[in-house]
């Protein structure tokens, strides 16, 4: 597939800065979207130095569309992906960058200046992590909608330590579908989990706070990213959502308990529905008892067989490794 030119982003459209900039997209099977996502990021008013694509042997034009687009590309068998590791590979290969961008190949970029905006923040130099406001898709439907609105607000705010006692837990939220790290700190924070479930932006996000950095959220810098759910896709991502709880109680112990923030969730979404579309209630209040049961079930995961676990996971993969090593023993 051929590109236009014109699509390349180039180091002309990137204003100065006095960071080295690099972004990181992972992907698999994005040639549909892809050129529509290089036109966002040509618009950009700062255009990381460095660009580079992770891909999971996509079948298709993937690769091609980002080598013409002026990307670095890096390709590793489907198997091998993980949320952790492999960005972590990512940033092991950007040395002499000092600010690392993650977007996923499914967050349009709402704004040409949301990539300045969010890097802006790292003039303070206590910020190790900034990341984006997520906001729905043109055609989300309410439940979709009311998601990103809870979780990303219009008020840009600088979460720390001591946030925590008014916070709790989402003083650690962050989310790589849109979100930047000041290199240093992330490296000395350890670097993103090789083998974790999910929610790896959470669990770095959680060290570099206890370790005295700040995280940013940005709500001038935008995407647009949301997704619609089935009920079945709910019960996956909290069963996976458990499980990562569990494996990190750490976090937990630090920063609070989850269903605190569950239960303001869930009063927030049934009034937002009531006025918005009454007729979707039903199926949102049986949605939470999906997410209820799928967390439950995955913070208690060491009780269940792995194949029971794999049947209920999201991310099945991650249970192929377990299975291999079990294996290997």
């Amino acid at each position: 597939m051929e590109i236009d030119s014109r699509s390349k982003p180039t180091a002309e459209a990137a204003k100065s800065t006095s960071f080295k900039t690099a972004l990181v997209l992972p992907t698999l099977n994005a040639a549909p979207d892809l050129v529509s996502w290089l036109a966002a990021l040509r618009t950009q008013t700062l255009v990381p130095d460095r660009l580079l694509l992770v891909d999971s042997s996509s079948n298709d034009d993937t690769v091609q569309i980002a080598q013409q687009a002026g990307f670095e590309t890096t390709v590793i068998p489907r198997e091998e992906f993980s949320h952790g590791g492999t960005r972590q590979m990512c940033v092991n290969q950007l040395e002499g960058s000092d600010i690392v961008v993650f977007l996923t190949q499914d967050a349009m970029l709402a704004s040409p200046n949301a990539i300045e905006k969010l890097l802006s923040r790292f003039n303070d130099p206590k910020v190790a992590a900034a990341y984006g406001r997520q906001l729905p898709r043109r055609e989300a439907d309410p439940i979709e909608a009311h998601a990103r609105l809870f979780n990303y607000s219009d008020e840009t705010r600088v979460k720390s330590l001591d946030d925590i006692p008014r916070l709790g837990i989402k003083t650690a939220f962050i989310s790589n579908s849109f979100a930047a790290y000041r290199r240093k700190a992330l490296m000395e924070a350890g670097g993103f989990p090789s083998h974790t479930i999910q929610n790896e932006d959470t669990y770095v996000a959680s060290k570099l706070i206890l370790a005295g950095w700040k995280v940013a959220y940005v709500a001038e810098a935008a995407v647009y990213h949301s997704h619609p759910f089935t009920i079945g896709d709910e019960f996956r991502r909290y069963f996976d959502i458990g499980v990562f709880h569990a494996r990190d109680r750490w976090i937990r112990e630090s920063f609070g308990q989850a269903e605190g923030e569950g239960m303001r969730f869930v009063k927030s979404e049934l009034r937002y529905l009531k006025k918005s579309k009454p007729s979707v209630i039903p199926s949102a209040i049986l949605r939470t008892a999906m997410k209820l049961l799928g967390y439950k079930l995955g913070n208690r995961e060491q009780v269940l067989p792995l194949w029971l676990k794999r049947a209920m996971s999201k991310n099945r993969r991650y249970w192929d490794t377990e299975r291999k090593e079990v294996q290997a023993r």
